[in-house]
């Protein structure tokens, strides 16, 4: 039988009419081809245009700009530091996997079976990424509102569990232990505002190797934002 009359068969419910993924996220696509790519695997089709990478970028671009809104309204005296760590726990991979469990994302990925999902670390990141993909088919399906409207009941409903305390910075320094690499080194790049509301930016360094900086209102959340985004920089599961 034809893949792709597999994939549509595993995708329509008994009805015949409607993706049972489309139940779930209380959204009925209008073009489906939308749909399959987002949970087409590379493995499947190389073609940019056929499997799920490209959604993935756009959805990631989505994802940021609905939460960033969002933490916007939430804090609205929040300064640049406080958003980007609030908004950096939201979209790690790690959480993003979790809101990719809870809609059962897997049970629709079109994936070769040479690829080992047994791995925890490989079945994460794919949870993550068809998230990612399915909110970019969303947006170029339905645009901006329905992809609002799941990322609120998804990642936004769960944002207190996402901001649960993490020791970014610990994490750092023990992966930099494990891989027998050179420790981080924390470098305060700069120091900006008046003496009762400063804003501390801290730029981590591995070796040679310089990450992008994290800013705080404190030398230590400056720090904690920091060791962050080396860790996703580095490709580190979190």
């Amino acid at each position: 039988m034809n893949l792709f009359i597999k994939f549509k068969q595993f995708f329509l419910d008994r009805s015949g009419s409607v993706y049972p993924i489309e139940k779930k996220i209380n959204y009925i696509f209008h073009n489906k081809d939308y749909l399959n790519q987002a949970f087409t695997h590379k493995s499947l089709d190389t073609s940019p245009r056929n499997n799920y990478e490209r959604l993935e970028f756009l959805g990631d671009a989505v994802i940021d700009i609905i939460i960033s809104r969002e933490l916007m309204r939430e804090f609205p005296e929040g300064d640049e530091g406080l958003l980007t760590q609030r908004r950096a726990s939201l979209v790690q991979k790690s959480f993003l996997a979790q809101i990719g469990q809870l809609l059962d994302l897997m049970n629709y990925l079109k994936i070769e079976s040479s690829v080992n999902l047994k791995i925890e670390k490989i079945a994460e990141k794919q949870q993550a990424n068809i998230y990612e993909s399915l909110i970019g088919a969303m947006y170029l399906d339905g645009g901006l509102e329905p992809c609002r409207k799941l990322i609120i009941d998804t990642v936004w409903a769960h944002k207190e569990e996402a901001w649960k305390s993490t020791n970014y910075k610990g994490k750092l320094i023990e992966y930099c232990h494990s891989r027998n690499i050179d420790n981080p080194i924390f470098l305060v790049k700069d120091i900006t505002g008046p003496d009762h509301f400063k804003t501390f930016e801290v730029q981590v360094k591995i070796g040679v190797q310089s990450y992008s900086s994290g800013l705080g209102t404190n030398k230590k959340t400056a720090e904690q934002i920091a060791a962050q985004m080396a860790l996703e920089e580095m490709d580190v599961t979190l």
